[in-house]
């Protein structure tokens, strides 16, 4: 029973999480092989239900009208480097003003608020790591479907 709950929690794991982004994105990188392909060609489909820019889902499109297949796989090979390699780059101002921040919080919040703020962020990456896996796998495939090799992997 235990090793079954463990299993279930690994499930979950934000490990897990960011593993799967990470094939996810290794495996649209190995399926694209033009990614200019992917110009001017929206990542879902046009026939989604949609009422006044406000998806089935309830959530707004107005960002992801902006984007098109080809962005996403910039943002999402980008964001996959940043997991891997950490963030690269900070000018001075912003390290000075994170820095400042730090302190602010420390002071203002108690070490009792820390195990919550843990796990309401820890719950957050791993809802967007969980959305931006399934944006990945729906961009591989649509790739597939625009060159006309929707049976590949399969």
């Amino acid at each position: 029973m235990m090793q079954l709950l463990d299993t279930y929690n690994q499930k979950h794991s934000l490990f897990n999480a960011m593993n799967k982004f990470i094939g996810a994105v290794n495996n649209m990188d190995q399926t694209v092989m033009v990614p200019s392909l992917l110009r001017d060609v929206p990542l879902e489909d046009e026939g989604k239900s949609e009422v006044n820019g406000v998806s089935s889902t309830g959530a707004s499109n107005y960002y992801s009208d902006q984007r098109d297949m080809y962005n996403y796989y910039v943002l999402l090979k980008s964001i996959k480097n940043d997991i891997e390699w950490g963030v690269v780059q900070l000018d001075d101002r912003k390290k000075d003003k994170a820095a400042t921040m730090d302190i602010r919080v420390d002071e203002a919040e108690g070490e009792e608020d820390l195990q919550k703020q843990f796990h309401y962020h820890l719950n957050g990456l791993y809802t967007v790591l969980s959305k931006l896996t399934r944006k990945a796998n729906t961009l591989t495939n649509r790739y597939k479907q625009e060159i006309g090799f929707g049976s590949w992997g399969h």
